[in-house]
């Protein structure tokens, strides 16, 4: 137990909610018979992750849609927590279940925001509402009108922050919630900002009475400690959480499946969702014919470099994978090799990719050249990727060899 409320601190749990948490386990624990099949170790695990699930909510929690009429959808925090990347995010999403959305740049303190939120709408094709006005409770209540007028089912409301909380800040996000009475009011959080998220948190939802959290910049060992303060301090569920820049970089939140990654379990399900969300059924199908034809070339493989960029970085899809993720926690994972091999492929002629037999020397050295690598980088990409033909080619033959168990690349 001692090891355990250790760790909680040392990924900023607040201390009482660490301490009503060992003491939960301890009630829990004590007394409780042990199956002969399980060891005694295993039994807290079980108890532990359990009490975990519960702590961050118990199951998981739907992002409310209004069934009829506009569903809007506030968006506030301070000012870094990445509230307009998340409103685009959300944006992209919510446009792919096929709702038509309108992001709303109400954050008139800053320049950048609106700009910002302009630049995000234009990558995923989602229209945004901006007024030359300085009155942000104007610039939404004018949106929300535009919106029933033009059949916009969804609004999304980016908000302004402060580097703090303060007095006026919190009147302008309540007048604007009294005027747009939102559907949902999200509050984002930054999760590396450890106790100051909490206390964030505990005033906005003393202000505004928000309805779900956002986890932002979830990276690292630290990605249970806010989300386990938070819920118990606030006692509202995580709606969402997002690891990275990119816009595909956001995911429903799970409470069973952050237990299984804090307890070094892994995340199958959601590395599952991620890949089957980049991949495309056809492309899957042809490679497969590929591969059983024993035709597999650098073509294909560049294809699935692009493939994995899409899911997102390296470090978080390999901490997603079961026992893993605890024995990597300190190695550097570098995505930029991802880039390497990129540039070796993309500097190789037509023929040097379908047919990798034709790499002599001097072509070889002119691959380097081009790709700004040196000649080993070029000569371990095409050894590796012989072997790998060959390991391809005996499993379309003979079903999955063991000799893949131990095949690393580099």
């Amino acid at each position: 137990m001692r090891e355990i409320r250790r760790i909680l601190l040392d990924a900023d749990v607040n201390y009482k909610v660490a301490k009503d948490f060992i003491e939960n386990i301890k009630v829990k624990a004590l007394g409780k018979e042990v199956i002969t099949s399980i060891s005694p170790g295993q039994l807290i695990t079980k108890i532990i992750y359990d009490e975990l699930t519960e702590l961050l909510g118990g199951g998981h929690k739907e992002l409310q849609i209004n069934p009829s009429g506009v569903t809007a959808l506030m968006v506030v925090g301070l000012q870094g927590s990445g509230k307009t990347t998340f409103c685009g995010k959300l944006a992209k999403k919510l446009s792919e279940q096929k709702r038509k959305v309108l992001l709303v740049a109400a954050d008139i303190y800053r320049p950048a925001a609106i700009e910002q939120l302009k630049f995000l709408g234009k990558q995923i094709n989602v229209d945004v509402f901006s007024l030359e006005e300085k009155d942000a409770r104007k610039v939404s209540s004018e949106a929300l009108s535009y919106a029933k007028e033009n059949n916009y089912n969804t609004v999304i409301l980016d908000t302004a922050g402060r580097l703090h909380v303060d007095e006026q800040m919190m009147q302008e996000v309540s007048d604007i919630k009294n005027l747009v009475n939102p559907t949902e009011t999200l509050f984002v959080v930054d999760s590396m900002t450890g106790q100051d998220a909490v206390n964030s948190a505990k005033a906005f939802n003393d202000t505004v009475n928000f309805d779900g959290i956002v986890l932002t910049k979830l990276d690292g060992d630290s990605r249970g400690g806010a989300a386990l303060s938070i819920r118990s301090v606030v006692g509202k569920p995580i709606k969402f959480i997002s690891n990275g820049e990119k816009l595909e970089n956001l995911e429903i939140f799970y409470p069973d499946r952050l237990a299984s990654r804090i307890l070094g379990k892994g995340d199958v399900i959601s590395l599952v969702e991620k890949a089957q969300a980049s991949f495309d059924d056809l492309e899957a199908e042809q490679l497969e014919e590929k591969l059983r034809k024993n035709k597999f070339d650098f073509d294909d493989f560049l294809k699935q470099i692009k493939v994995i960029k899409k899911m997102g970085s390296l470090s978080s899809l390999i901490g997603m994978i079961p026992g893993i993720g605890s024995q990597i926690k300190n190695a550097q994972i570098d995505d930029r090799a991802l880039v390497k091999v990129e540039a070796i492929i993309n500097s190789m002629t037509r023929e040097e990719r379908t047919t990798p037999k034709v790499l002599n020397g001097n072509r070889r050295k002119r691959i380097a050249r081009g790709s700004g690598t040196s000649i080993q980088d070029v000569n371990r990409l095409v050894k590796q990727f012989s072997e790998m033909q060959r390991m391809m080619s005996s499993f379309s033959k003979k079903g999955f060899p063991n000799s893949m168990r131990n095949f690393k690349f580099n």
